[in-house]
């Protein structure tokens, strides 16, 4: 099994071979966090400007580590239909968490974005980027947000993507990889350690005082 040594040097395999391709004034949207280390170096391939996005996890009560669905700071919001109905659940009975989730993502985006104004989408080539796509949920929820700003295409990208999943409201997925054998993202990663904040403000050149 070949994996990428760490999540910066598959953005810039991901970076060429998106730049094999044509693209109207491309913007690239790395979802945070580990989707932002993919998205910066995209982007530095492409010469592309950039963003971060945050969707957030719902998780099961009880058990806030398993995703039954996801959140954007703007509202937008899935599920995974088959999980709720395994688990006996309804978007109602996550009302609660879906805010708190909501109110975190609002927070973080607030914090990554430094007071600046997020970049334009309209009329634009958006590529959509993360580390991996498994479930599918954090960027159907996040492509959901993006496509209500007109994006003239929506891509989702990512290294190393599972067969069946569902990236959702994107014209395409774009993956290097997409193995047959998938069984989680952090396996096709030397590196895999989580992201953290600091790592993110840093490379968006952002200051916290």
């Amino acid at each position: 099994m070949t994996r990428f040594p760490d999540r910066r040097a598959a953005g810039l395999r991901l970076g060429e071979q998106l730049s094999r391709r044509e693209w109207h004034e491309p913007v690239v949207l790395g979802i945070a966090r580990g989707g932002v280390v993919v998205a910066q170096a995209v982007a530095e391939v492409l010469h592309a400007p950039w963003e971060v996005v945050v969707a957030r996890k719902i998780g099961a009560p009880g058990h806030p580590e398993f995703g039954v669905g996801a959140v954007t700071a703007s509202g937008d919001t899935v599920y995974e239909g088959h999980a709720l109905r395994a688990l006996g659940l309804t978007p109602e009975a996550l009302r609660e968490t879906r805010g708190a989730e909501q109110a975190e993502a609002r927070r973080r985006e607030n914090v990554y974005l430094g007071g600046r104004n997020p970049l334009a989408c309209g009329g634009c080539d958006v590529l959509l980027v993360d580390d991996g796509l498994a479930t599918g949920v954090t960027a159907r929820a996040a492509a959901r947000s993006i496509r209500r700003e007109g994006p003239r295409r929506l891509v989702f990208a990512a290294p190393v993507t599972a067969k069946d999943a569902d990236a959702g409201e994107v014209d395409e997925v774009i993956s290097v990889v997409q193995p047959a054998n998938f069984r989680a993202v952090g396996e096709w990663y030397a590196d895999f350690r989580p992201t953290s904040d600091d790592e993110v403000l840093a490379l968006l050149g952002v200051t916290v005082r």
